[in-house]
């Protein structure tokens, strides 16, 4: 007899055996309520078994239009958070797909990076795709950036926060012309100065955490400009340092800042704008 001959006689066997009711545990005899016999019965007997019933959450959103005669108000919805994926900008989604198509948010890139999605939520700045669902909150609140012309909803005006950006020029001045054509190179220690704020992603959270800027919106650059403008200041590839501290050698531009520090408080990249401002204070010191 060849060895796969014996082999296969063996593995008929041993396959006998193994169905073979005596052989078999007692938990799979064919008298048994839980033999793969009864299967389909023990199925049908898991649908009489009680259920979890869901739990619903109170979210009150702030709503207003332009297109509505009354004044803003703060409508509430009964979410099941645990239908629900695990951010605040998930129920968001969910209110507009499955209750309320009328709500009207930003939102992009659900990864933190776009800024898209700033908002306050249970009364702090923050980003919807970034905070996690409380799941034993007792209630929701979502309202928009503090202090913003609101276009609907949570859509507020960003108008003049990007208009303050532009006007710190916040790209590369020089006239130099890399060696070789290609980039402008910087040593380790160079590009380390840059390090807590290239990151920021505009999102204005910081800002409009700000109660100087809340008072002085229109002449006060606040927290997240400032940072992009020291930024720059520190770049050491840019030939136009000096320049740029004197445009911000002001008394609203910068000194409205109190230090108050809820910018860095309420930062989700987890920066740190009052560092900043207080280096270009001191920058400003060192030039008169």
């Amino acid at each position: 007899m060849s060895a796969i001959s014996y082999a296969l006689r063996k593995g008929a066997r041993v396959f006998r055996n193994l169905n073979a009711t005596r052989s078999l545990p007692a938990c799979f005899k064919e008298n048994d309520k839980y033999s793969w016999r009864n299967v389909s019965d023990n199925v049908r007997d898991f649908s009489s078994m009680p259920t979890i019933s869901a739990r619903t959450v109170p979210v009150s959103i702030y709503r207003w239009s332009p297109e509505d005669e009354g004044k803003p108000r703060m409508d509430t919805y009964e979410v099941n958070v645990d239908d629900c994926g695990p951010m605040m900008l998930d129920v968001l989604i969910k209110i507009k797909d499955e209750i309320d198509s009328t709500l009207s948010f930003r939102r992009s890139c659900r990864e933190g990076i776009c800024g898209s999605c700033a908002m306050n939520i249970d009364g702090a700045n923050t980003l919807a795709c970034l905070c996690a669902v409380d799941k034993n909150a007792k209630a929701i609140s979502f309202t928009p950036l503090p202090h913003m012309h609101v276009v609907k909803d949570l859509v507020t005006d960003m108008s003049n926060f990007y208009a303050q950006y532009k006007s710190i020029k916040p790209w590369l001045i020089t006239d130099a012309v890399p060696e070789g054509g290609k980039e402008h190179l910087q040593t380790k220690e160079e590009r380390a100065l840059i390090d807590g704020m290239y990151e920021c992603i505009l999102c204005a959270c910081c800002t409009t955490s700000c109660p100087s800027y809340w008072w002085n919106g229109e002449k006060y650059l606040g927290p997240a400009v400032l940072m992009q403008a020291y930024r720059w200041i520190v770049d050491s590839r840019d030939q136009i340092t000096q320049e740029r501290l004197e445009q911000l050698d002001d008394a609203y531009k910068v000194y409205r800042c109190h230090t108050i520090m809820n910018c860095t408080k309420v930062c989700p990249k987890g920066l740190n704008p009052g560092h900043a401002i207080a280096k270009i204070k001191m920058a400003h010191s060192a030039m008169h």
